[in-house]
């Protein structure tokens, strides 16, 4: 996890190249002692345990390839290409496709690792992905080698099941999250807007075994939500809302264009509080990870209970997710008319009204945004209901340099009447860059 948020940065950048190989991979037996996971919902495939043993070979290869090149797996360092080659080589032995993305940041190459599992449904993406960037500091076992096996592990535990999911399947590993998301943004900043829209969910997982451990999970996208907690619910877990790592990790620039995003989390420089260490074990006044952007962020660095409950809730948002049978489409009302937006100016609004529905608007109601506009990081954007009732979508930010606004937020809007005027407005809160709105829709 990256420890600050870094000035506004400059727009994209290009390259990709593209590797593909396809094989097998050996079963192995799932890890002793493991708690059953809970039961999987009707018409919904159980996930398999995942071996915490495998998960922590994984570390395990993280640190001797650390230990081999100066002791970390920092962006640009031959640790992190090295790391990136191992999870790489894994899964094209597993019968995923490969694409490694490249970018460049602070004079050096980055790049992302992005893997597709073969079917699903093309225009419904389920991803799940992790950094695999370590500070210069040491090896990042718990930050984040522990998200990135995690992720590793579930994906071989897709190829051995030979799963056939509903929706399209896809794991990321990120570079350089460290010095600002810079793999995660150049990785959004350069998916087509076809493609953006295609995303059914991103879920994170950034330090899933830290040694002193709480168990989090992000409260962005109430359906992700819904999965982990009902998951830790099963194995009498409580959990305890994200807020550490608010903007911290690369489910930011997922979110920052309506893509819902979710994740696990289980702490970092925060302190643990008594409340905390009754309720989980451990230490209280101590933080979860003493050895947070450290030397001693080692293989020794890790509460095994945590990273295999964590690692198994991930299989769980695979499973669950991913082989969920598909939602047919809703009502739809757009309104296409452009709406020209003032350059560091007053909010503008565009209206769409609602008729003809029996009760109120749904807890899942969907708002597509398609707002042409040359830095949309300038932008304020949310929806008003029919009594002037307002949910934001989208807030301003100086690091979000990329053009234009296409989305598709999720908004609980269950407390709403289904009919009336609906609007959505929109202000450009800085100077020197200028848009529309091209058109909206909402969809019951």
């Amino acid at each position: 996890m990256k420890l600050s948020v870094p000035a506004r940065t400059s727009r994209r950048l290009a390259a990709c190249a593209v590797v593909a190989v396809t094989g097998l991979l050996a079963s192995v037996a799932p890890s002793a002692g493991a708690a059953p996971a809970p039961a999987a919902a009707p018409g919904v495939l159980a996930a398999p345990d995942i071996p915490l043993a495998n998960v922590k070979a994984h570390l395990t290869q993280f640190g001797s390839i650390a230990s081999a090149n100066g002791g970390n797996r920092a962006h640009g360092r031959a640790g992190y290409k090295a790391s990136l080659d191992y999870v790489k080589g894994k899964l094209d032995a597993a019968g995923f496709t490969t694409t490694v993305q490249q970018f460049t940041s602070s004079g050096a190459t980055g790049y992302n690792l992005i893997a597709d599992w073969p079917g699903g449904d093309p225009n419904s993406v389920l991803m799940a992905g992790s950094h695999l960037d370590s500070v210069s500091a040491g090896a990042g076992i718990n930050d984040n080698g522990s998200g990135s096996a995690g992720v590793l592990e579930t994906a071989l535990a897709v190829s051995r099941a030979q799963l056939k999911p509903t929706k399209h399947l896809r794991f990321a590993w990120w570079g350089a999250e460290e010095l600002g998301l810079v793999g995660s943004k150049y990785y959004v900043n350069n998916l087509p807007s076809a493609e953006r829209s295609k995303l059914y969910g991103y879920m994170n997982f950034d330090m899933i075994g830290s040694p002193n451990p709480g168990y989090f999970v992000y409260d962005d996208d109430p359906t992700i939500e819904k999965t982990f907690k009902d998951y830790f619910t099963g194995l009498n877990v409580p959990t305890e809302i994200e807020t550490e790592g608010d903007g911290r990790s690369d489910h930011a620039p997922f979110k920052n264009v309506g893509i819902p995003v979710g994740g696990l989390f289980t702490g970092a420089d925060y302190t643990k509080t008594a409340a905390q260490a009754q309720k989980w074990g451990g230490t209280a006044g101590q933080p979860f990870d003493r050895c947070y952007h450290s030397s001693c962020d080692n293989t020794s660095n890790i509460n095994d209970t945590a990273l295999d409950r964590n690692s198994d809730a991930i299989a769980h948002a695979v499973w669950t997710l991913g082989t969920e049978a598909s939602i047919p489409p809703g009502d739809v009302y757009e309104n296409t008319a452009d709406v020209t937006i003032p350059d560091n100016g007053a909010a503008v609004t565009s209206s769409i009204s609602v008729t003809g529905r029996t009760g109120n608007a749904p807890a899942t109601l969907k708002v597509g945004v398609d707002i042409k506009h040359t830095w949309r990081g300038d932008l304020v954007i949310d929806l008003l209901a029919p009594d002037g009732t307002a949910y934001r979508l989208k807030n301003s930010s100086g690091n979000d340099s990329a053009d234009d606004v296409v989305a598709t937020y999720t908004v609980n809007a269950s407390s709403e009447p289904g009919n009336g005027t609906w609007k959505l407005r929109v202000q450009d809160v800085a100077a020197q860059d200028t848009g529309y709105i091209n058109s909206w829709k909402l969809t019951f």
